[in-house]
């Protein structure tokens, strides 16, 4: 039996809250114009010296990871911003949560992605991390339609399949941009549908561990 919805509204004392919500920052660099540039050189010349690894990638060159020394000096601004987002990021869950503000230690580790035509990275996380983040140096030129989203998915599938799944998205993608730095739980499941653009994607992609972890 239904229940009209006005009745539902005159239940006295309701409590009602959401819980297990999923932290998502993004941030876009405005004055890296010029970092993107030397970053972009320095990513480039790398993929000619080294091989890269398969991890998720379908295609295209993933870089070590380790800490970016291959950046050379453009590896400090980009991780003092890295950092700088993963404390933002950190001290709001802590405030909304009522915690108390402490400073938070990080290790860090990074690696470099180039795509192109045809390239994609399969659904994955990033276990024994505590933040996961993407920076956009180069997205490329994608075709009109079609940008190559990054995907982030829904931790919880059962919520996704079965309550109400025409009220909130199971996806949500976010759409590549120069300078642009984005920031989730390493729990948070992603990919990266197949590239399609006659350029090169360069991104850079990061882990920030709390420690002592977890």
């Amino acid at each position: 039996m239904s229940t009209p919805a006005s009745a539902a509204l005159q239940i006295p004392n309701v409590t009602y809250q959401h819980l297990f919500t999923v932290p998502f920052l993004a941030h876009f660099w405005a004055e890296n114009g010029a970092l993107n540039g030397k970053l972009r050189e320095r990513v480039l010349a790398r993929s000619r010296e080294r091989r890269g690894e398969n991890r998720s990638n379908r295609g295209g060159w993933h870089s070590e990871s380790g800490q970016l020394e291959f950046l050379g000096d453009t590896r400090e601004p980009l991780m003092q911003q890295m950092h700088q987002l993963a404390d933002a990021a950190t001290q709001r869950v802590l405030a909304e949560s009522g915690a108390k503000l402490v400073p938070i230690e990080w290790s860090f580790t990074a690696w470099a992605n180039l795509s192109r035509a045809g390239d994609s990275h399969a659904a994955h996380t990033h276990p024994g991390a505590t933040w996961s983040g993407v920076y956009y140096v180069d997205p490329g030129e994608s075709i009109p339609g079609d940008s190559a989203p990054l995907q982030l998915i829904d931790p919880c599938q059962g919520r996704a399949n079965t309550f109400l799944p025409f009220l909130l998205p199971s996806t949500v993608h976010v759409q590549p941009k120069a300078g642009l730095m984005v920031l989730f739980p390493s729990y948070l499941g992603h990919t990266v549908f197949p590239y399609q653009g006659p350029g090169t994607r360069i991104s850079i992609a990061f882990n920030l561990r709390k420690e002592p972890y977890p």
